[in-house]
């Protein structure tokens, strides 16, 4: 471990600091260049924007650009270390939008005494880009951030922390279930966390087919329930009636069971009072709520899923967000909705079922790759995702009325 921590340091430290840089995209040599590229050329672009704003997206880079943007408060799992200690993050959230999607991207981290204050100062810069990333901001203020700047922006504003985790565990846990012939309709689901990303979790589900009173979610103090009068108003949509309160009551019986919480908290014997062919995302990062070892060991027929790459089944927001980002920006999208974000649930879902090509299957370190068990959502680097799920989010955005232009021809068709 302490070699991977220095073998981390010296990754964003040399040769250079950082991870991101940017890139002249035209020529800059010559008298001529610098008079076209500034003073006196720009002038003309300028002139042709203030007349039609939409030609900003002919002669500027805001189409294929994205503004990552955190305050700091929930930088990965280690807490609310400020927007200086977030940068990192950031700037490698930007690495993976240019790295799968071709998006530039740009970090902002932002400095603010209240949530008003933060949600100013996006809105306030918004126009320069495509599309705004939201990043590791803590619940529940990320829901007022979000909400608050999609109503005040005119491009799609997205928190990755909560849709993309919702939209690549939707994916999975459709494709686990077919796969144990269980419907999401009946399925008895149990979602250990109460935050950012299990609240979009189970609101996603529901969209998807899941029935709220079959979702029984738990926070540091147990169950959630309606006669609890400690809950905000996110926590209340998710309080069940009932008698039970402890892990163990709820899980008994249960078919799915969420971990987006913290580590070892669920144990062999909670697993062990799972219905038959259980299905359990232990998600917390890097410590799952349940090592796959002991899972299979308890139970020869669970299908697990973990946020971490060194295991099958890994649940990680970079199957969807850039690929989102792409399709929603290429057709000048005002927003990223509900029919978006199903778009790429079932693009995505759909994938896992095709064959895998060997150089996948060999990047991956991996025998095979077969929809089964084992296999239920994509691998990150299948360069197929991001021309199916960025056609199925642009399709749906043109289908639900956001999209400002239409669909290119023969978009993505090739890829």
């Amino acid at each position: 471990m302490t070699d991977f921590r220095q073998q981390a340091l010296d990754y964003h430290e040399f040769p250079t600091p950082g991870k991101i840089s940017i890139e002249l995209t035209k020529p800059a040599a010559t008298s001529k260049d610098l008079a076209l590229a500034y003073s006196p050329g720009v002038a003309e672009p300028v002139r042709a924007i203030a007349e039609n704003p939409d030609d900003v997206y002919r002669y500027t880079a805001k189409g294929n650009m994205v503004a990552v943007i955190s305050n700091g408060t929930a930088i990965l799992g280690l807490g609310n270390l400020g927007p200086l200690a977030s940068k990192p993050v950031m700037e490698g959230k930007a690495l993976l939008f240019k790295r799968f999607a071709g998006l530039d991207s740009i970090d902002i981290e932002v400095k603010h005494r209240t949530t008003q204050d933060f949600i100013n100062t996006v809105a306030n810069i918004a126009d320069t880009f495509g599309g705004i990333n939201l990043e590791d901001i803590k619940a529940p203020e990320c829901f007022e951030i979000e909400q608050a700047l999609i109503e005040r922006c005119n491009v799609p504003v997205f928190h990755d922390d909560q849709h993309g985790t919702a939209i690549v565990t939707a994916a999975g846990l459709l494709n686990a279930l077919e796969i144990r012939e269980k419907d999401l309709s009946t399925a008895r689901i149990v979602c250990m966390g109460a935050g950012a990303a299990a609240i979009a979790c189970m609101e996603l589900l529901i969209k998807c087919g899941a029935q709220r009173e079959n979702i029984y979610m738990l926070d540091s103090k147990g169950v959630i329930h309606t006669r609890r009068d400690d809950l905000n108003q996110y926590k209340q949509l998710f309080a069940n009636n009932t008698d039970k309160r402890t892990l163990q009551q709820v899980i008994t019986g249960a078919d799915v069971f969420i971990g987006v919480s913290g580590p070892d908290l669920l144990g062999a014997d909670d697993l062990a009072l799972m219905a038959d062919n259980p299905v359990v995302f232990a998600c917390s990062n890097p410590d799952p709520e349940i090592r796959p070892e002991l899972a299979k060991a308890t139970r020869s027929d669970v299908i697990i899923a973990t946020g971490r790459s060194d295991y099958p089944n890994q649940v990680n927001n970079v199957l969807c967000f850039p690929f989102i980002f792409r399709g929603a920006l290429d057709v000048r999208a005002s927003a990223i909705n509900d029919e978006m974000k199903l778009a790429a649930v079932d693009a995505i879902r759909q994938l896992a079922k095709e064959p895998v090509s060997a150089e996948v299957i060999q990047a991956a370190g991996a025998d095979s790759l077969e929809f089964g068990p084992d296999y239920i959502i994509p691998k990150p680097i299948d360069p197929r995702l991001c021309s199916r799920v960025a056609r199925a989010v642009a399709m749906a955005a043109v289908e639900s009325g956001v999209a400002r232009i239409e669909l290119p021809a023969n978009y993505m068709q090739d890829a």
